[in-house]
């Protein structure tokens, strides 16, 4: 209780010292001004990070344009080609053909950009025997230069690049440059997993251990102030920690070429997610690359630049950002931002993951300081949200979230360049967090819980990510596979037998209705997103919070219109009829969403009712 009592403190430090930028001196007068109304940009490019609304989807899963290519060239059974739309660890044949066909439907619900799941070529198949899956996800990357064949080609990609932009709207690449597909092998390990073998107990300059036979003369290891073409030049041998090796047959596997030699992977066995092994274990097998080596960092600008290059992509998603050392992305994100500035993109987003197992927003911020990426996922909103709408932790949980906004590069103007989540493909769905939390909550109380989640997502800072099936009611059953059900009509039984949220339909039928309930939601708040600069660029200030399930409620200001947007959450399921803080030059309020009283109580107090589990928009208007 101590500790919480210290951090509820902590929080009201914090927000006592949240800047109100813009609305110290000219409040005089406060209306909505035609400036924060987002026009339809002349130039797409010119949009910031933070005016986006992101839709993020796996090809694999979306749409089925062009039946020809599910198998990828391949002939053979599952275990050949990956294709099997009865299981949910293969390929079912969605590719960037249907997506084009699906591109009015994604705009039609709001989203200005689409986050594409990695389309590079894949190792078909990997796992042992009874335990193989496909590469339908993208993350088992062989050939980093072309589409994968299950997807389409590279012709097919360009035309999705034109299609998106000729909309207006951005395409974002989801890269991977912590490890490729599963291939290496260790001799040491033939009928499975290697443990991972530390740099203290199996030195680069010893074979096999630290008494063992020197090798690597002269090679003064991976640490920071040693990343460099001489240094690295006198690392010759991969054999210190086991002996690798690439099977008959695989030789070639990779692309680029230099992505086939031993030297260029750490070769220390399976990472346990800790310590070192973090950024030099073998992910779940895969192949880790050395990113420490300048030839790898030289590989990798080059790789990605030429993305930018060809296809006009306007930003990447990083996965597994985490377990890269550092130093790699202080050269990365500069080259890449620098590349895309050469075509004439200026506003290039670049956001890693950086995945937490709970709420800790520092660990987040760390890797914008210390790493110098632009953003990283917000993760620490995604559990705030789920902690307080589908759990029931206090909404000052929520506040302390937004208190820690200090701690990221560029304080809270960092922070909104944030890419916000409820759901995704890797923890789960929202709707799947909230029936796990309430298993007697009816149908009708899950879907206020989605809604108000969503409402939280488009409203506070961040850029909102939505995570494509959300708006048809996907719920899933939980994280991984059991959250990457099919848009189209889906032939696998678990999906199919699924509950949907606020419809009767199943995902045996194709699920692009924009008349279900979270599409129509999603869509209203998107507008509402898009209307309101506030709610895009506006700082944020938060007004009132609780110990317990109750009220939480913000202000977004808008600087060059001097306009104030309060934003009241109840995420308890009693009605709240309370007063909170306003700006004392926001007189007079209108309803944006829900039901606003006209006028304060009091200069700087405001009435606000809110029903359970819902919320109201209040844009401050005119004085008198």
């Amino acid at each position: 209780m101590g500790g919480m009592a210290r951090g509820r403190n902590g929080v009201n430090r914090a927000l006592k010292r949240i800047s109100v930028g813009g609305f110290a001196a000219p409040l005089l007068g406060l209306s909505i001004a035609a400036g924060s109304i987002a026009q339809p940009a002349e130039d797409y490019r010119s949009r910031l990070p933070a005016d986006e609304i992101i839709y993020f989807l796996l090809p694999d899963r979306f749409e089925n344009g062009d039946t020809s290519n599910d198998r990828g060239g391949l002939t053979g059974g599952r275990l050949i080609t990956g294709f099997d739309p009865t299981a949910k660890g293969f390929y079912h044949g969605g590719d960037l053909k249907g997506l084009i066909s699906r591109l009015d439907y994604i705009q039609g619900l709001g989203a200005t950009a689409v986050w594409l799941g990695p389309i590079y070529k894949n190792k078909p198949v990997q796992g042992t025997p009874g335990h193989e899956s496909a590469g339908y996800h993208g993350y088992w990357i062989t050939d980093f230069t072309r589409v994968d064949p299950h997807f389409g080609t590279d012709a097919d990609m360009q035309a999705l690049t034109q299609a998106v932009h000729a909309r207006g709207m951005k395409l974002y690449l989801d890269i991977v440059v912590n490890h490729t597909a599963d291939v290496i092998a260790y001799r040491e390990c033939p009928a499975g997993a290697c443990p991972y073998r530390s740099r203290a107990d199996y030195p680069y300059t010893r074979r096999g251990g630290a008494a063992g036979e020197p090798i690597n003369p002269g090679f003064l290891g991976d640490a920071a102030p040693y990343q460099t073409e001489e240094n690295f030049a006198k690392l010759t041998r991969p054999d210190y920690a086991y002996t690798p090796f690439i099977p008959a047959g695989e030789e070639h596997a990779k692309a680029p070429e230099w992505l086939n030699d031993l030297i260029y992977y750490h070769n220390r066995g399976n990472s346990t997610f800790h310590g070192e092994s973090s950024t030099m274990g073998d992910f779940s097998g895969l192949d880790d690359v050395m990113t420490e080596n300048p030839r790898v960092v030289r590989g990798f600008i080059e790789i990605f630049g030429n993305w930018i290059d060809n296809y006009d992509v306007d930003g990447f998603r990083i996965d597994t950002a985490q377990h890269v050392n550092p130093e790699f992305w202080q050269r990365f994100v500069p080259a890449m931002r620098a590349r895309a500035a050469a075509r004439g993109i200026p506003n290039f987003h670049i956001f890693g993951e950086v995945f937490t197992a709970d709420f800790n927003p520092a660990q987040l911020a760390r890797h914008t300081r210390v790493d110098g990426l632009p953003a990283v996922l917000d993760f620490g909103f995604a559990w705030a949200v789920q902690e307080t709408v589908a759990g029931s932790a206090g909404t000052e949980r929520l506040a302390e979230l937004f208190a820690d906004d200090a701690l990221y590069e560029g304080g809270a103007a960092g922070a909104r360049q944030l890419p916000t989540f409820i759901s995704n493909h890797d923890m789960g769905r929202f709707g799947y967090f909230v029936r796990k939390a309430r298993p007697r909550a009816g149908d009708a109380e899950v879907l206020r819980r989605v809604t108000l989640g969503y409402a939280m997502l488009m409203t506070l800072r961040g850029v909102p990510v939505i995570y494509y099936g959300d708006e048809q009611g996907f719920a899933g059953t939980g994280g991984d596979q059991d959250a990457r059900e099919d848009m189209f009509a889906s032939q696998t039984a678990s999906y199919n037998a699924e509950k949907l949220i606020g419809t009767a339909a199943t995902t045996a039928q194709g699920s692009f209705d924009p008349a279900r309930p979270l599409y129509k939601t999603i869509a209203e708040l998107s507008m509402l997103r898009r209307a309101n600069a506030a709610l895009r660029e506006g700082e944020q200030l938060v007004r009132a919070y609780a110990r317990t399930p109750g009220i939480f409620a913000v202000s977004r200001l808008d600087a060059k219109s001097h306009t104030e947007v309060l934003i009241a959450f109840n995420t308890g399921t009693q009605a709240l009829d309370v007063q909170v803080e306003v700006e004392p030059l926001s007189q007079r309020f209108r309803a944006l969403h829900g039901s606003c009283e006209p006028t304060t109580s009091a200069p700087g107090s405001y009435r606000v009712r809110v029903a359970a589990l819902d919320y109201i928009v209040c844009t401050s208007g005119s004085g008198p």
